[in-house]
């Protein structure tokens, strides 16, 4: 395990980094107001995963390969932004009301746990934090893996109350709007989710 003081100075430098405003961050918003924070739950959880296995990966140099093999990491993020771009489009083009509801409540829980997981994924910038924050944390005379496991509990517990903060806001915002226009709260989920893509094409 990391000693103490690393543990000390690693939660408020991960939380400051994890509760900035970025694509995981603004993916659980633009959900939390789709479809509430209960059922954005799944996708947290497929996103803790991906930051899971970028943590490891960059903590034991797999990040070097991606690094040095633009083209895997360019498709992740054409494949992950072009989905998000097509649910955001779909989003648009809703006209509201019940039928968004459920096209929006329809979504497996499967299907949003994916959608997590691809974001976490294929987001250069985590990537970036997770090979620059990383190993200054970790001490090389010492065994590798608990100092990890420690660091990567911080990481998960920072990552899922951030987003759950980012969430429950969406989720405000969907009860303030669905009195008022549900086609506004629909296209500002929407537009979120272009951007989140496009963010993840041009990154």
């Amino acid at each position: 395990m990391p000693e103490l003081t690393t543990i000390a100075l690693f939660i408020p430098t991960f939380f400051l980094v994890s509760i900035t405003p970025g694509m995981c961050m603004l993916l659980a918003l633009s959900l939390g107001m789709s479809i509430g924070l209960r059922r954005t739950l799944p996708m947290m959880l497929g996103e803790l995963c991906g930051v899971a296995l970028v943590a490891m990966a960059a903590a034991f140099g797999v990040a070097a390969i991606l690094l040095t093999h633009p083209m895997l990491f360019t498709g992740l993020k054409l494949i992950g932004g072009a989905y998000l771009i097509y649910l955001g489009i779909n989003s648009w083009r809703s006209s509201g009301g019940l039928v968004q509801t459920e096209a929006v409540t329809d979504v497996s829980a499967k299907s949003l746990a994916m959608r997590g997981f691809l974001t976490a994924i294929a987001n250069p910038k985590g990537w970036a934090f997770m090979v620059a924050l990383l190993p200054p944390f970790l001490n090389q005379s010492q065994p590798l893996l608990p100092q990890m496991l420690g660091l990567l509990a911080v990481i998960m517990v920072c990552e899922f109350i951030c987003m759950s903060l980012y969430a429950s806001g969406g989720s405000s915002l969907r009860r303030l709007l669905s009195h008022n226009n549900v086609q506004l709260m629909n296209r500002l989920s929407g537009s979120i989710m272009v951007f989140l893509g496009i963010w993840l094409w041009l990154g």
